[in-house]
């Protein structure tokens, strides 16, 4: 898929998903891995600094997690997503917080202005983001990755990333880099997601990218026998592999 492509189907796919929730889901999840993006921003940030948090959704880890400070700025590609952020913060009450539309590719804030820039689980030019950072600001990135929930998609034979010529942990490591960026780290991140059920694990993959392509026809043959294969203690698991970088300006 291209970035275009991509980015395109991002934003169909969020603009649908503006009204629910992962705990929908009722996933337990197990870290393998000590890096976590809220620790690392709450040891960056003070009351005087400003934020801009990248592909933001409705929100809800933005307001739970992030610390307070002079100002925070959600974006995101969708409006129905930034429409729901907003009936979020209203019930919040934060006042350090506002939510915007912008396209990550089409950036439109002010040069020099942040002392943190956050991506998660979205689309970044690290060329645009740079010249919104203060100087020694720093860029937190969390993704997915390619090799993300391997296993199922091998079995259902394709899946969100499958035709990517690289992992894209790469490729946005390496954009970072060219951006000019400094001290620019790359950390695997490993976690098991553990499901109560099959109808709850069913429904999940019915609702996220995964099997990009394939949310509308899960052949349950298939997911019978990967449940079979990955059931442990009453419990379903799926291995995810996620992405961590930081680097700075």
């Amino acid at each position: 898929m291209t970035h275009d492509n991509q980015h395109d189907s991002y934003y169909d796919y969020y603009e649908k998903l503006a009204n629910w929730s992962f705990d929908e889901f009722g996933i337990h999840s197990e870290s393998l891995t000590d890096w976590d993006l809220y620790d690392i921003l709450r040891s960056l940030v003070t009351r005087d600094s400003r934020v801009l948090d990248l592909g933001t959704g409705g929100g809800e880890k933005l307001l739970l997690e992030y610390p307070e400070c002079e100002e925070i700025l959600g974006t995101d590609y969708s409006p129905a997503m930034i429409a729901t952020a907003r009936r979020n913060l209203e019930a919040c009450g934060r006042t350090d917080v506002a939510f915007e539309v912008m396209d990550n590719l089409n950036m439109n804030v002010p040069d020099d202005h942040f002392d943190v820039v956050v991506a998660r689980h979205t689309i970044t030019d690290p060329a645009q983001i740079i010249k919104c950072l203060k100087p020694g600001g720093h860029l937190l990135i969390r993704g997915v990755d390619k090799y993300d929930c391997w296993s199922l998609k091998m079995l259902f034979g394709g899946g969100q990333g499958w035709d990517d010529p690289a992992p894209v942990s790469i490729t946005d490591y390496e954009n970072v880099l060219r951006a000019g960026f400094k001290d620019v780290d790359l950390v695997p991140i490993h976690e098991w997601d553990f499901f109560k059920s099959r109808e709850q694990f069913r429904a999940f993959l019915a609702k996220v990218p995964i099997l990009d392509g394939m949310q509308d026809r899960i052949d349950d043959k298939l997911l019978d026998e990967y449940i079979e294969k990955n059931t442990f203690g009453g419990r379903i698991k799926l291995l995810r592999m996620y992405y961590g970088i930081t680097a700075r300006k």
